[in-house]
């Protein structure tokens, strides 16, 4: 019998539904290193909720600049279009 302060642990099954993105599965020994996901997920959120609900002429407005999407690329090197964009930007402040 294992004592209750001991590293090992016994887990009696597991189920995997999915594995997405930069999500991985390991067993036993693993070191995983530079992982890296981006992601962009725009969505909208509410309810409908009661009885004989119809709902028609549905319209939505999404205003996303992708410009803060580009600061999460990996490549290291910013190109110089967008230190200048960041510059003008600190200099209104």
């Amino acid at each position: 019998m294992s004592s209750f302060l001991s590293p090992q642990f016994v887990i009696g099954s597991i189920r995997i539904g999915s594995v997405e993105n930069a999500s991985c599965v390991n067993l036993g020994n693993n070191w995983p290193t530079a992982f890296e996901s981006h992601q962009k997920l725009t969505q909208g959120f509410g309810s409908v909720s009661g009885d004989r609900n119809l709902v028609a002429g549905i319209r939505s407005l999404l205003n996303d600049s992708d410009f803060l999407d580009m600061l999460n690329v990996s490549d290291p090197e910013v190109p110089e279009w967008l230190r200048g964009i960041i510059s003008d930007r600190q200099n209104i402040k």
